[in-house]
């Protein structure tokens, strides 16, 4: 029989400016809990996680937003979007114009940038995949 990889997880590094005001933002508006952090008082690389998913935070020095570069991009999928939109829209984390929708491709979604530019959509399979 032959070996062969498996994948388990994959964990997105996401660059931030400060760690601190992006653990307070994923922690106090998203509901993310922290896994850990490289130092207590002023992190430069630190984990977080809700429900099934863990997103890493790393400092980049601030020269590198001097110059405009695409950010990550994450696509989360969800169980009862409606519910986390509802919640995240309660807590005041959306741009005016963030809507709840369902997509050409299949889903419903909804997306926002964090505090750095990182995008965030998180959705919902409208049909089977199987």
């Amino acid at each position: 029989m032959e070996n062969k990889g498996y994948l388990k997880h994959i964990h997105p590094v996401l660059p931030v400016q400060n760690v601190v005001a992006a653990l307070f933002f994923y922690v106090n508006k998203l509901g993310f809990d922290i896994l850990f952090a490289d130092d207590p008082d002023e992190p430069k690389y630190a984990g977080i996680a809700r429900d099934g998913i863990q997103i890493h935070l790393q400092w980049h020095d601030a020269k590198e937003w001097e110059v405009e570069v695409d950010r990550p991009m994450l696509r989360i999928e969800t169980e009862n979007v409606d519910a986390l939109f509802t919640e995240l829209n309660e807590k005041e984390v959306f741009h005016k114009d963030t809507k709840l929708m369902n997509s050409q491709w299949g889903t419903r979604e909804f997306g926002f940038y964090d505090l750095y530019k990182n995008g965030l959509i998180f959705y919902t399979n409208l049909t089977s995949t199987t």
